[in-house]
């Protein structure tokens, strides 16, 4: 069954890339996790009812659909802050305590300011996924053997992506007033890719902090209490009449 992969809100061979990092001087303040800020989304329904597999929907459909709906996703998010982060602001590619760096097809690694990194990632996942022979929409088209692994690698280098903006730049999205779309596309994300076991934990350990809050499910608000029945006025005959004497 196919059906067009695209998504909004309203919106090389296997890297050997692993988490690996330099702890900073001091521990610096995590904006993102303050209550303010962590309670804004832009939807307030469980995003695990988005994610699991439908009965009637091929996995591997499934998964190309999603996966493609989180690049464009991403990519664009990315796009809202992309003039902050440059060569000079974000001269490695970070998040939390960790720094990543970029294998080549041929396995060398490469240590690249952020904004490469983060061109390097979109550039091979706009590859593969308009890629017919990978991800085929054309029916009767079978997926590779390679298919899951692809996925895979794509879903990680999109959560590096996620865990920079998050750790880098917060800031200037929250000026930009975009913390809630933030917020949303980051638990959409990690429910998804929980679900299908696309990110190993010990990849997206570095953000359970904030995975743990966003993820679990906002509490319904609380009702408005009833309105206050103003007191009723005694009837005259239930009055007590002093007769003067």
């Amino acid at each position: 069954m196919r059906f067009k992969r695209n998504g909004s809100y309203t919106l090389n061979r296997k890297s050997k890339t692993k988490p690996n990092g330099k702890k900073p001087p001091a521990e610096e303040k995590k904006q993102y996790l303050e209550p303010e800020f962590t309670k804004i989304r832009v939807v307030d329904f469980d995003l695990k009812e988005l994610v699991v597999l439908p009965r009637e929907i091929d996995l591997n459909e499934w998964l190309a659909s999603n996966t493609t709906t989180f690049f464009n996703l991403i990519n664009l998010q990315y796009s809202t802050i992309s003039e902050f982060c440059t060569g000079d602001t974000c001269q490695a590619m970070t998040a939390c305590n960790t720094i990543y760096y970029w294998y080549d097809e041929r396995g060398k690694k490469t240590k690249c300011t952020a904004p490469q990194y983060v061109d390097f990632v979109m550039s091979l996942c706009q590859k593969l996924v308009t890629d017919e022979e990978i991800f085929p929409t054309k029916y009767g088209k079978e997926f590779p053997n390679s298919f899951e692994s692809l996925v895979k690698k794509i879903c990680r280098y999109l959560f590096h992506v996620l865990a920079h903006l998050y750790w880098a730049h917060f800031k200037e999205t929250v000026a930009l007033d975009l913390q809630g779309h933030l917020n949303t596309l980051y638990a959409h994300f990690i429910v998804f890719v929980r679900e299908f076991n696309l990110v190993d934990p010990k990849e997206t350990c570095i953000m359970d902090d904030l995975s743990e809050i966003l993820c679990t499910p906002a509490p319904p608000p609380a009702p408005a209490p009833a309105p206050s029945t103003p007191a009723s006025a005694p009837s005259p005959s239930s009055q007590n009449h002093v007769t003067e004497r």
